[in-house]
């Protein structure tokens, strides 16, 4: 590989770094209290991550015939690692509406500014302080990933051609993010329900969308798009059955993330809902007790966690979601090879799909 094919998440830092380091500049020095605000941006953003929509972003573009390097690519870097502040905005809010207390490792962005308040003794209630900046923080992160895009050095008609999919996947993230919610409150645990929340919130955001953007900026037309769209659906919804797996059962020392946090969170994944199925088809009561009890509590922890892993494994959940990962990712494979894409976008993708269905954080 070379350009910027080859370390790409090293690239999109510097472009990163290199936006966020001017972007607050001027209301900074109109207001220096603004500060602390924007730092707990740069700082998350720049704090870790996969970089994991930048990188479809960045193989849609190369592989419609995108330049590896120079000033085009370069550009294109900008539009791609635009991607990352809606990322950051998406994250800070959706760590918000689930009281989380940790990401990555770290103190959780309202966490973490309720801490400034109390350790500064400020007036008012700290929690609510920490709501309130990481409401703001998130809606920042959300306006400066418009500006770092319509910055980007590119011809006026690239971006044109670019800006459909950067509507739809503003809008079908936020979407994606009510229907969360809004299951969660009716309670509706069905597998479809599930598979909906996937597809709108994952899938067209992490994947379909990201590659269509890539591809858009190097002028690909529509028989392209559609092909991958197909494939971004099948391989985002398979990376969010094994997010799914490991909010679980993963190793929070690799995660970052408490194991059972989707459960106490009260999300109904594919992976709970084909529990309660496959638990009530089984006539098995005690294991379907044991998946819903766990739904939405919040001191589930230890040995609360380990009976609810040994439900989804006894009934079968856990095959099935294994299944149902190893389906898509094959009908992702077929996809990627009809889309005949410029070297080395079809290698680069293809270990794409095998680290978003195998990792293990």
């Amino acid at each position: 590989m070379d350009g910027f094919d080859a370390d790409l998440p090293a690239h999109v830092e510097r472009a990163l770094a290199a936006f966020l380091g001017h972007a607050g500049q001027q209301i900074v020095r109109t207001e220096p209290s603004v500060a602390a605000g924007i730092d707990a941006l740069s700082g998350f953003v720049l704090g870790g991550g996969k970089r994991i929509r930048p990188t479809f972003a960045w193989w849609g573009w190369r592989g419609a015939g995108g330049a590896s390097a120079g000033p085009a690519a370069e550009g294109a870097l900008q539009v791609v690692s635009s991607l990352e502040l809606i990322q950051a905005c998406a994250l800070i809010h959706d760590d918000l509406i689930d009281s989380s207390d940790s990401r990555r490792g770290n103190p959780t962005v309202h966490v973490a500014s309720a801490k400034l308040h109390a350790d500064h003794g400020w007036l008012g209630s700290p929690a609510t302080f920490g709501l309130a900046s990481a409401v703001l923080v998130g809606d920042l992160a959300l306006a400066w990933a418009d500006d770092m895009f319509a910055e980007a050095p590119l011809p006026a008609a690239t971006l044109a051609a670019a800006r459909p999919a950067w509507r739809a996947m503003r809008t079908e993230v936020l979407a994606g993010q009510y229907l969360d919610v809004r299951t969660q409150a009716v309670g509706d645990a069905s597998p479809e329900a599930a598979l909906r929340i996937d597809r709108l919130k994952t899938a067209a955001y992490t994947v379909q969308r990201p590659l269509h953007l890539g591809a858009a900026l190097a002028g690909a037309g529509e028989e392209l798009i559609t092909t991958l769209l197909e494939f971004g659906g099948e391989v985002g919804v398979a990376f969010q059955l094994r997010d799914d797996l490991l909010g679980v059962f993963g190793d929070p020392s690799v995660t970052g993330k408490p194991a059972g946090d989707d459960l106490r969170e009260g999300k109904r994944t594919l992976l709970v809902a084909l529990g309660l199925q496959l638990a009530a088809e089984q006539g098995d009561d005690a294991a379907a007790q044991v998946i819903a009890d766990a739904i939405g509590a919040t001191d589930l922890a230890g040995a609360a966690v380990d009976r609810v892993r040994e439900a989804l494994t006894s009934v079968g959940a856990v095959a099935a979601v294994e299944r149902r990962i190893d389906e898509l990712t094959t009908s992702a494979a077929d996809a990627l090879e009809r889309a005949h894409l410029a070297e080395p976008a079809p290698s680069a993708l293809a270990e794409l799909i095998r680290l978003a269905t195998q990792r293990t954080s």
